[in-house]
């Protein structure tokens, strides 16, 4: 299995595990709404879920994979700008913006 894969498994797996637990957890729950956003959390959390899955599928369908990989890299993005208007640490900021830079070596890559 080659970097290139293991990045896609990587995140793939990530989101649907994230996707879950902002679905089904009192932790998320409370999360969005500290940042204020607990009208999203569903919507978030379904969001995470077909990324991820949508990263699976582009294993095979490099179309779904570069729909997912770009999707996700934008809500990292949208997560690390509600992480900075909350005020959060740096460290807090770090998991979403290696997901971001994840997202966008997977994004780039399948272009190749």
């Amino acid at each position: 299995m080659n970097l290139y894969t293991l990045a896609i498994l990587a995140s793939a797996l990530s989101f649907i595990v994230y996707g879950w637990l902002s679905l089904s957890t009192s932790s998320m729950q409370e999360e969005f709404k500290r940042f204020g956003l607990e009208e999203l959390r569903t919507f978030t959390g379904i969001v995470q879920l077909l990324g991820g899955i949508g990263l699976l599928v582009g294993l095979k369908l490099p179309f779904a994979l570069r729909i997912s990989s770009a999707g996700i890299a934008l809500l990292m993005v949208a997560g690390l700008s509600v992480r900075f208007r909350v005020g959060d640490s740096w460290i807090l900021c770090l998991p979403a913006f290696a997901f971001l830079l994840l997202n966008a070596y997977i994004l780039i890559r399948s272009w190749n």
